[in-house]
């Protein structure tokens, strides 16, 4: 069964960790059988967006496996608007990231409502950091943007039960559970809450945390193999446009 990843990293962190380049990524994949994943820079995510998605195109150009998203920030937005577009025309990326905490922007903010306006514009998928209870203003913020598709990173984090009925009650957005601490019984929580199982997507948040994290919490979330096949990978590549290598 194919994998895609739709939340990875590539660069080295503030944290005092040993991952670092693509070709890590690459090495975790393979030891996972992870065929493609989608990574933003680290360093355009905590420190200076254009420099890191630049190092990010370069990064991508040999390395057929990995797709790329922007990253825009909202403290930034001309800046970022203008560097979106020139990511996507390099046809390598295929969606924007977002953090709210390193920016100190959360959703309901003007600069994050900014935000959302120049990626629905863009028309591609938003990966969104979300840790926190701001997450019951995203349905509101997605249906104001007909079209907008925002996948949920960490599915709220700390605040999975307030993420869970804010997907449930939005089409536009989309659960994927990476993080370290296991919490049993997520992802259950979040289909009776009525999130289908099409807009649950797999993440693992690599090179950070190792993917066998979010790997367990899959095994253990009682998926028939055809819910499975559709959260390993088949809505990822349907949200994305995504060939799967052969």
């Amino acid at each position: 069964m194919p994998i895609i990843d739709v939340h990875a990293h590539v660069g080295r962190w503030q944290f005092h960790l040993t991952c670092g380049d693509a070709d890590e990524n690459l090495r975790l994949m393979d030891r996972y059988g992870i065929d493609l994943q989608l990574v933003s820079a680290s360093e355009a995510v905590v420190y200076d967006a254009v420099a890191g998605n630049a190092a990010l195109t370069k990064e991508l150009a040999s390395r057929p496996r990995l797709y790329g998203y922007a990253v825009v920030n909202p403290n930034r937005i001309e800046e970022s608007s203008a560097d979106l577009r020139r990511c996507l025309d390099s046809g390598r990326f295929v969606g924007a990231k977002i953090h709210t905490h390193y920016p100190g922007r959360l959703p309901g903010s003007r600069e994050m409502a900014e935000a959302f306006d120049v990626v629905a514009e863009a028309g591609v998928p938003l990966l969104l950091h979300t840790w926190g209870r701001e997450v019951s203003q995203l349905p509101d913020m997605v249906a104001a943007r007909p079209g907008l598709r925002v996948v949920m990173g960490h599915a709220g984090g700390d605040a999975w039960r307030e993420a869970a009925h804010a997907a449930a009650s939005c089409e536009g957005l989309y659960l994927e559970h990476c993080r370290t601490a296991a919490d049993a019984g997520r992802i259950a929580y979040a289909r009776e809450a009525g999130v289908p199982v099409e807009r649950m997507l797999f993440g693992t948040d690599a090179t950070l945390i190792d993917p066998c994290w979010s790997l367990g919490v899959l095994r253990d979330a009682g998926f028939t193999p055809a819910e499975l096949d559709r959260v390993l990978w088949r809505n990822a590549a349907e949200l994305f446009g995504l060939e799967v290598p052969a």
